[in-house]
């Protein structure tokens, strides 16, 4: 087993279990710096859902951050089982650890989040599949984080506020129109 640093807040440099899955790819310590500078250091209050757990790093950064509620979804057993055991070793009360597939959680999903997460597997057409429904889980004026193997302009009605790129990964924060 691996393992992935946390780079800022309460649980800055804890190191969390990764799971060997194939595929599985954690968010970069530059990039999560990056995104965390965008949306500002303090999360007090918000709900995040980081909706392809993986590694379950976005998620655990922004509980660190003070998020009050942190939901991770994961659908492979090997991966669940080590972010179960991250939420027990930090003791993150406010970290909801569930099993299930991405596109059912979304199309069934009654909660709105302030920041949604989305690093799903490249070269699977997961971001066309989920866009339908990505309305349905954002609050009027939460924030979409992506990452994804090309660079995206928009997504759900979103625009694109914010960019860049590491390496073969390109990551975007996206919101709606402002009022």
């Amino acid at each position: 087993m691996s393992r992935v640093r946390i780079v800022g807040g309460h649980w800055r440099s804890r190191l969390i279990d990764v799971a060997h899955v194939p595929g599985l790819r954690p968010t970069p310590d530059r990039v999560r710096e990056t995104l965390f500078n965008w949306l500002g250091q303090d999360l007090t209050g918000m709900t995040c859902l980081d909706l392809f757990g993986g590694t379950g790093i976005l998620g655990f950064e922004a509980a660190s951050r003070g998020a009050d509620r942190v939901v991770i979804v994961e659908s492979d057993a090997r991966a669940h089982a080590a972010l179960r055991q991250s939420v027990t070793a930090l003791n993150a009360t406010q970290v909801e650890v569930i099993r299930g597939d991405a596109l059912r959680f979304v199309q069934t999903a009654t909660e709105r989040f302030d920041v949604v997460f989305l690093d799903p597997p490249y070269h699977k057409g997961w971001l066309e599949r989920l866009e339908p429904w990505l309305d349905r889980l954002l609050k009027p004026d939460g924030w979409l984080y992506a990452e994804a193997e090309t660079a995206i302009g928009g997504l759900a009605g979103l625009s694109t506020i914010k960019a860049g790129h590491a390496g073969l990964v390109h990551f975007h924060l996206l919101q709606g129109e402002q009022e």
